[in-house]
């Protein structure tokens, strides 16, 4: 124990015990929060497995054994689980032409691991008709349970084990479903473990968990990324917003940049939601980049009205704010393509829900997001009927409740994810450059 805790922590120790001490059980689901140290162990368990499935081979006097190695997309199965492996086990992993690639133990007989992708009904293509001696299944909250089902029909080789990573999701999620049932009925063949972000404390800058919990906001999302509960949440979806601090006036907004704008200004960026029978909506943020702030200054919601009509309101907030960007909901495509006809900077808004609502929800929750008193039409009347669905964990669709929440959402979220971008393209062009000096200080080019 105490040689172990000098790698993992105490929770992670727990579960190693339980994989290599308990022989019953057949799956092992580990869920719970974001950087909760699920995937650390997870990868470790995973060569365990693989090693236990060589030994098997050995035992039955066979010249290899498959197993599968599972995620939602071969771009997560690289970057959770090879990358993380290559980071801490130094390991290369050579691939053959059908994806798969081959583990080596001494003395023992080979693993040939396949590939399989559990978003949809296709991932079950590279493992039909195999008989597998284990699986790792990472992300498997957001696998198709027919793919989840047939990986483990197709674990059926002596003494297979299935791992899962997973968060948590939704309580009638089937995985919470097998978890619950297995708890009921004493089923030994399940064991399933609980992570909060706390079991991992040890392992994360103290700067970085405090800004998690003062950001995370309150309800739902926090219960799941902190507290790796299966949740769907009740009330309202911005449950931190507070009228006193997240509302401002308009002379106040004006006093407070009206020195600030000499200096270096603000950047405008607007969301569209195209109605007709319901709502339809344009709302103007502007960004202080470099506070880290945002502010609604504009609201227009109207029904019925034809696509001139939404030209023309663009038109005259472009001549307002400036040649802004306009982030439309892509469901009208020809009201995208009018836009762009006439001029106007419209694109596709980044329509991610959970996501948006993290981010404009974490704003809110640090009052880096407010909104002019004077710009609001419909916004405070949706915030307060804006609740979460208890069945889907996604906030409710409801007509007239959320059309200028999801204005508001694509505004920020879509500008927000664009920049995370530029973020992301300018450190890999330095990496990129950076190895370029290297090697060209080496005399290797």
């Amino acid at each position: 124990m105490a040689n172990l805790r000098n790698v993992f922590t105490e929770k992670q120790v727990e579960v190693l015990h339980q994989f290599t001490d308990n022989h019953d059980w057949k799956l092992m689901i580990n869920s719970g929060a974001v950087r909760a140290g699920k995937t650390f162990v997870d990868n470790f368990l995973f060569l365990l497995a693989v090693r236990h499935a060589a030994e098997i081979a050995q035992e039955q006097h066979k010249p290899f054994v498959q197993f599968i190695l599972a995620g939602a997309s071969s771009k997560t199965i690289q970057s959770n689980i090879l990358d993380e492996m290559k980071t801490t086990f130094d390991l290369d992993f050579t691939f053959d032409k059908h994806g798969s690639f081959k583990v080596n133990f001494p003395k023992l007989p080979p693993v040939k691991v396949v590939m399989a992708y559990t978003k949809s009904i296709a991932g079950l293509a590279s493992i039909r008709g195999m008989t597998a001696y284990g699986a790792y299944i990472n992300e498997a909250s957001l696998a198709n349970e027919l793919v989840f089902d047939e990986i483990q029909k197709r674990c059926s080789g002596k003494d297979a084990r299935i791992i899962c990573d997973t968060n948590p999701d939704v309580p009638t999620h089937f995985l919470k479903k097998i978890i619950d049932r297995a708890r009921e009925t004493n089923d030994r063949t399940v064991v399933s473990n609980h992570f909060t972000i706390f079991d991992n404390e040890e392992n994360l800058d103290p700067l970085y968990l405090e800004h998690l919990l003062n950001t995370t906001p309150t309800g739902m999302l926090y219960d799941r990324d902190i507290l790796g509960k299966w949740t769907s949440g009740e009330g309202i979806v911005y449950a931190d917003f507070d009228v006193k601090k997240n509302i401002i006036t308009r002379k106040q907004f004006d006093e407070m940049y009206s020195l600030a704008m000499q200096r270096h200004g603000l950047k405008y960026v607007a969301g569209v939601d195209f109605g007709y029978e319901h709502k339809g909506c344009i709302v103007v943020i502007a960004v202080d980049k470099h506070r880290g702030k945002y502010y609604m200054v504009e609201e227009i919601t109207h029904k019925h009205w034809q696509k001139e009509r939404w030209i023309l309101t663009a038109q005259k907030l472009v001549r307002k704010y400036g040649n802004i960007p306009f982030y439309c909901d892509y469901a009208r495509p020809e009201y995208v393509a009018a836009f762009q006809d006439a001029g106007i900077k419209a694109f596709n808004a980044y329509k991610s829900r959970l996501y948006g609502v993290e981010i404009v929800g974490s704003l809110i929750k640090q009052v880096r997001f407010q909104v002019i008193k004077e710009a609001i039409d419909y916004f405070e009347k949706e915030l307060f009927e804006y609740n979460w669905d208890e069945k889907t964990g996604d906030p409710e669709k409801k007509d007239g409740n959320d059309d200028v929440m999801d204005t508001v959402r694509y505004a920020i979220a879509t500008y927000v994810n664009l920049q995370d971008k530029k973020r992301s393209n300018s450190n890999k062009a330095q990496s990129y450059n950076s190895k370029l000096a290297v090697a060209d200080n080496l005399g290797l080019i």
